[in-house]
Formats: structure tokens, sequence, C-alpha cells
């Protein structure tokens, strides 16, 4: 299960300490990643180096409206910085303006940028119609995308399995899945895995594998 989980902290307020601490329990867990805002990704790296632990860096986060260029720029940056992974926001607004062409050139290009790193499409799926959430996983995959995820868990609604089985459905085996927002507990985690989700972010990760046991 921990190799499953972006262990995560988005928070704006978040300290050094805050950063460090995620740090050591990715690496006493083993989580898949920790998941991060972009001015911790060289700290996280020197951090995590030697380890099997990743370093995921969110592009545009939370709210997706930077330009495609300064998305481009920041996910280069990242990538100097040692991020191994990232997740980027689409251009939720541009979508729903309907410029779905606008949003699939801007995907490629973060993936363009990265060189073949892993690229995780975050829809903001609260605020999508069915035909959007459909639209943003097909124009993922012809983008090269590897994920696409639910959520920021900074919107108005986070995981929820319908969305992950449309998704998983969309995508097949193409694309993986990743469920964020509202994860708290194993039990929600199963929930999401079964319905197709094939990585969990959660600032939870600890609190879940504890679940596990209890």
């Amino acid at each position: 299960m921990a190799r499953l989980i972006d262990h995560t902290q988005l928070r704006s307020y978040a300290t050094e300490v805050d950063i460090r601490e995620l740090c050591e329990e990715a690496l006493a867990y083993n989580f898949a990643t920790v998941t991060i805002n972009p001015a911790w990704t060289s700290f996280c790296a020197k951090k995590l180096a030697g380890s099997p632990v990743g370093v995921n860096t969110c592009i545009a986060f939370p709210l997706g409206a930077a330009t495609a260029q300064m998305k481009v720029e920041e996910a280069r940056d990242a990538a100097r910085n040692g991020a191994t992974e990232i997740d980027m926001v689409i251009n939720i607004g541009a979508l729903k303006s309907g410029y779905p062409g606008f949003v699939e050139r801007e995907i490629a290009a973060v993936v363009k940028a990265v060189n073949g790193m892993p690229v995780k499409v975050i829809l903001e799926a609260s605020y999508l119609t069915r035909d959007e959430k459909i639209g943003v996983c097909e124009m993922s995959r012809r983008a090269g995308a590897s994920f696409v995820k639910t959520a920021t868990g900074f919107g108005q609604g986070g995981a929820t399995v319908e969305d992950i089985t449309l998704m998983k459905a969309t995508v097949g085996d193409a694309l993986g899945v990743k469920a964020a927002g509202g994860i708290r507990t194993f039990g929600d985690a199963m929930t999401m895995l079964k319905a197709g989700a094939s990585r969990i972010g959660t600032s939870a990760g600890i609190e879940i594998l504890e679940d596990i046991h209890e």
C-alpha cells in the first residue's frame, strides 16, 4: 500500500520543519513520493537522494490558471531541481470556455518539457461535466501524460468512486489514475483502488497504513 501513496504536504504555510518531517516519514514508510510545492523541490531531492522515494512537484497549483509558458518553465525548473514526477493542473477556465485544443497543447508542452518524466494531469473533476472529464482523459492520453488525477484537494470536491470509474474506463491501461482529495482512511483508499485508481494522493498516508493493522 505504501508504494501506491504520494505522501502530500501542500499547505502554503508549510515550514522547513514540516517538509523535513514529510521526507523522514516518506523514508520510514517507503511511500512512492513526497508531493510538494515547487519551492521545496531541491530540498526534498537532497533529503531523499539515493532512496526509492520520488519527488513529485505540483505545477500551476492549485488553480491551473498560469500561462502555458509559465507552466512549462515551472515544470522545467522542477526537473532541474530534482523532481522525479510532475502533477499539473489543467487550465479549467480554458476548457470550460470551449478551448479543449489549447488545454491539450498545454499538457503536451509540459510533458515534452520534462523529457519523459511522469506527468499527472489534474482535472479538478468537481468543476467538470462528465463529457469534460472524458475529454481531458482522452487528451491526456494523446499528449503523452502518465496519469490522470481527480483533484487538487483545494477545490469544492475530492475523489469519488464515480469519477475514478469513469476515468479508468476512459484511459484503460494506457494511463494510471490517481485518486486525491478527501482520502483519509484505509477504507477510503481501498475503495478508490477497487474502482480503478493506481495511485493515492493524501496527507493521511501514515494514518491509512496504521489503519490496516487496527
